[in-house]
């Protein structure tokens, strides 16, 4: 993944621009592995670096796609089916509730779609989506699926379909829309994520000064150069409706 320069910030493509709503304050929601987890969704840092007993670098890597695709194809037909026996929870759903009052913004990190199931309307994925394959001939023909992907699958120009998925080592295509939403946010809540996977954590510097930043973490997180930043450390199924009910009131 490569982090990038402040100075090289843009407008987002018409494609990305989510609507502004005047009437309703703007919350952003950066969230991390630690939301999914509470569903049951395993991370590669659970286990020193495995994910799942396997090296990261095996399957989430260009190199180790060029190495060994077939066993790239079988991890993430394995992740998408295990995402079929998961349901969102108590946190996913507190964020849906704060749409009754709030414009709600979800950047996440993560490339399930609990987000999208518990309800959430605007939802900005940064590192792919699990439903989701692409030819590897062109990044930009994506094809959604439910089903396991094998070599010999191939989109409709011909090339290798590969999981919708940005591995280390890859640039992030959607990292500009989401530091454009960051300048934006009226108040911004960062749940479950660690802040030292680049360039993800570098959004928390996009926030307008003035903005309040909540940090939802049972570990507590590192962060600078923010000037009003307040922890919940707990879990997000406890820190999130408990924030929720707070803004909720605030509104």
């Amino acid at each position: 993944m490569q982090i990038f320069p402040s100075s090289n910030i843009r407008k987002p493509q018409a494609d990305y621009i989510f609507s502004t709503m005047v009437d309703k304050k703007r919350i952003v929601v950066l969230t991390g592995a630690g939301i999914s987890a509470e569903s049951g969704i395993k991370t590669f840092r659970d286990s020193n670096g495995l994910w799942e007993n396997h090296d990261i670098m095996e399957v989430a890597s260009p190199e180790g796609w060029a190495k060994n695709p077939e066993l790239v194809l079988r991890f993430y037909n394995a992740r998408r089916q295990q995402l079929k026996e998961v349901k969102p929870n108590a946190a996913h759903y507190a964020l849906v509730e704060l749409e009754s009052k709030y414009d709600v913004q979800i950047i996440t990190q993560n490339v399930d779609d609990l987000h999208e199931r518990a309800g959430s309307s605007n939802v900005l994925h940064l590192h792919g989506e699990l439903k989701k394959v692409r030819s590897v001939t062109n990044s930009k023909l994506i094809v959604e699926t439910e089903d396991d992907i094998q070599i010999g699958d191939v989109a409709s120009d011909g090339g290798q379909l590969r999981p919708h998925i940005v591995w280390f080592g890859e640039s992030v295509p959607m990292i500009l829309p989401a530091a454009e939403l960051a300048s934006t946010a009226d108040i911004f809540l960062i749940i479950g994520t660690s802040l030292v996977v680049y360039p993800a954590a570098g959004l928390v510097e996009y926030v307008p000064y003035q903005s309040p930043v909540y940090v939802i973490d049972p570990k507590r997180p590192s962060i600078s150069g923010v000037s009003q930043v307040k922890f919940i450390t707990e879990r997000g199924t406890i820190g999130v409706p408990q924030l929720v009910k707070k803004l909720l009131k605030e509104a």
